[in-house]
């Protein structure tokens, strides 16, 4: 097994430390874990390959702070942030942060490996830009009125209110979602936002 296919897990959490632990040697990745941001910085020297999971929510030194430091120290190191459900104005900081993809709890273990894979394909300037271009290309399938649901999902709103700010009937705003994941070409609605963040991150950088 080569360096490039190291993944640092970094979690306060012991038992998904553990849990993540497993599932990535189950697939082949080596894997290193950290309790704590300042447990990474310490080791930073240590840095120089493979991919890091980290979760944002953490006490003491939050995943946000640490990569504003891996930034300061020039760890050129492709970060996949790890967020709670519905977290999208997070995702985005980390995104402008540095992170080159994200992924919501609880994990999809084929979205996991897509994304470490990818990360660990390329340099970090690459990896961040070809998702964020790609995530761009897939938006502007979109139709404007599935663009507004998708970012009213994303926002938090239920169906309901959806439709209530739309002016349109529940039904139809379950038809413009079901429309809007088929042209997005996936599965649930957590991917669907994963996409609409990474576009984001590109219209605010213009």
């Amino acid at each position: 097994m080569t360096s490039k296919r190291v993944v640092y897990v970094v979690d306060d959490d012991a038992a998904i430390r553990r849990a993540m632990a497993r599932l990535l040697r189950s697939a082949g990745f080596e894997t290193v874990a950290y309790e704590t941001a300042h447990a990474v910085l310490n080791a930073a020297p240590s840095l120089s390959s493979g991919c890091m999971l980290l979760d944002l929510r953490m006490p003491g030194m939050d995943g946000l702070e640490l990569l504003a430091r891996m930034s300061e120290l020039a760890i050129d190191l492709p970060v996949i942030v790890l967020t709670g459900h519905g977290d999208v104005p997070t995702a985005v900081k980390a995104m402008k942060a540095g992170a080159v993809d994200f992924i919501e709890k609880p994990i999809d273990e084929a979205q996991l490996f897509t994304a470490i894979d990818a990360a660990l394909a390329e340099k970090k300037p690459a990896a961040r830009h070809h998702a964020v271009a790609r995530a761009t290309e897939q938006m502007a399938l979109l139709s404007p009125r599935e663009r507004q649901v998708l970012e009213a999902i994303a926002g938090g709103r239920p169906n309901k209110l959806i439709a209530y700010d739309l002016g349109i009937s529940v039904r139809t705003v379950e038809v413009h979602r079901a429309h809007m994941l088929d042209r997005l070409g996936v599965r649930n609605i957590a991917e669907a936002i994963r996409i609409a963040v990474m576009a984001a991150v590109a219209e605010l950088a213009c």
